[in-house]
């Protein structure tokens, strides 16, 4: 049963984690491959479809990509068989699909030869572009093994490389390429970062003790792994690592900062630092905003786990009112969005997420999440409470409401199937059958991010760094 006539059976209420790269440079580290696995584990909250590994010991260079989990994909024969060259760096990457299909072929790192070496590129964000790109380079005579963008980006670089340095090749390309990219790319001696001129995909630097480097989409792999935060990658900036230590250029600083504002609501850990600003401390201000604008009274707070965590602590702390358990989530229940029918994915989420009936019975409550993006979760919870015994469920979201879908880098639905974008605020609150409902302004919401002006905001409001130039 859908709860929305206009929303698809095969769609989940929820954005999708874009994806996280990984690379380390260390010579004189001993288990490259080890520490490979470990900060991709960190990063598997950003993608959950396939993921890979790339070694290299400055000669020779493995690969082992598959579908699933870091866990599922790298056992114990399969990471000996990687670590066996004794690497001196490697790239690795999480996916999960914004362009292209989810088979194995598409996932990465991407690898290709071209003159004398090998160059290996993963990829988070998305090309708005890349369509016009293909169908160019086809028409070259230039053949493609997968349907992703990021094959786009590789093809490039390895085009101009025939002719110029590897950084000027990728230079040339980013000249080329339209939308939201973070790259770690390798040869069989050099690693190499890169954010889109506009910031839009984290990326950052961490360090060891013995000086070797690591590139990382969230600083919490650092803390993995035994590395040190040094510093993100700056907005158009491009970070070459090699036997000569880390260098750095600035190739393009005409565009404003817009990183993606969603990794503060819901993408990143909470224990990761994000161009300055603490992803944990930004939510809870999330929450103590949400009273200053919503100030409800209620007997209890409650989470949506795990989205609605610290939003909640922020609100029951400014409010005063006491934080407690409404719902108990099952950590071991499988992933909804790979079940097959739409029946099956509700009855996971009955198994996911169960009220807890001596803590909610005769009180009300105020439900706190991330997001309301297709209305479907948040109302099955509303119901779930008042079945439960919760006398009142008032919901609020630490995000706006959602109306425009991303073509940045996010899995979101169409427009027509955005609840905000069709619907009235009293419409949606009857709809999903809560008492109250309320969502953070976006003024709030960059309040809660150090007030600066540096975010894409595009999913509220419309407004977007890079235009879809996509068919």
């Amino acid at each position: 049963m859908s709860c929305c006539p206009f929303i698809k059976k095969n769609i989940l209420d929820k954005f999708k984690d874009k994806c996280g790269v990984f690379g380390i440079y260390g010579p004189e580290l001993k288990d490259i491959t080890m520490m490979m696995y470990y900060g991709l584990f960190s990063l598997q909250h950003r993608g959950q479809e396939s993921t890979g590994i790339v070694t290299s010991n400055f000669n020779d260079i493995r690969i082992h990509v598959g579908q699933g989990l870091v866990n599922d994909v790298f056992n114990k024969e399969i990471l000996a068989k990687l670590n066996e060259i004794n690497p001196k760096l490697a790239i690795g990457h999480v996916r999960y699909a914004t362009a292209g299909s989810k088979g194995v072929e598409n996932a990465q790192p991407l690898v290709v030869k071209v003159k004398d070496t090998t160059i290996a590129l993963a990829h988070n964000g998305n090309l708005v572009n890349s369509e016009v790109i293909r169908e160019d380079l086809l028409n070259q005579g230039i053949t493609f093994k997968t349907t992703v963008d990021t094959e786009v980006i590789i093809n490039l670089i390895a085009r101009h490389y025939v002719s110029k340095s590897l950084e000027d090749s990728i230079i040339e390309t980013t000249k080329v390429i339209k939308g939201s990219y973070s790259l770690v790319i390798m040869t069989k001696d050099k690693l190499i970062g890169l954010r889109d001129p506009y910031g839009i995909r984290p990326l950052c630097i961490g360090q060891f003790p013995n000086g070797s480097y690591v590139l990382a989409s969230e600083s919490c792999t650092l803390d993995t792994i035994g590395a040190k935060f040094v510093r993100d990658v700056k907005k158009g900036e491009i970070v070459t690592i090699d036997a000569n230590g880390l260098t750095s250029k600035i190739y393009n600083d005409s565009c404003k900062q817009h990183t993606c504002i969603f990794e503060y609501v819901y993408f990143a850990r909470p224990d990761s630092t994000i161009d300055d600003i603490n992803v944990y401390l930004s939510r809870v201000k999330q929450g103590e905003i949400l009273y200053r604008e919503h100030p409800l009274k209620a007997d209890m707070v409650i989470p949506s786990p795990d989205s609605g965590v610290h939003a909640a602590m922020g609100y029951s702390n400014a409010s005063g009112i006491p934080y407690g358990c409404g719902l108990l989530k099952n950590r071991y229940i499988a992933r909804t969005f790979i079940k097959p029918t739409q029946e099956l994915r509700e009855r996971d989420v009955h198994i996911k997420l169960n009220p807890l009936s001596v803590n909610i019975k005769g009180k009300d409550l105020i439900l706190i999440d991330d997001s309301v993006v297709r209305g479907t979760t948040t109302m099955y919870l509303v119901r779930a409470l008042k079945k439960a015994g919760a006398k009142k469920v008032n919901v609020l979201l630490a995000s706006p409401m959602v109306k425009w879908p991303c073509h940045l880098g996010i899995d979101t639905a169409n427009k027509d199937e955005l609840i905000a974008a069709n619907y009235s605020l009293e419409e949606i609150r009857e709809k999903i059958g809560a008492d109250y409902l309320g969502f953070i302004s976006i003024k709030g919401l960059i309040e809660s991010c150090n007030n600066e002006n540096k975010f894409c905001c595009g999913c509220f409001d419309g407004k977007y760094p890079v235009e879809d130039e996509r068919k």
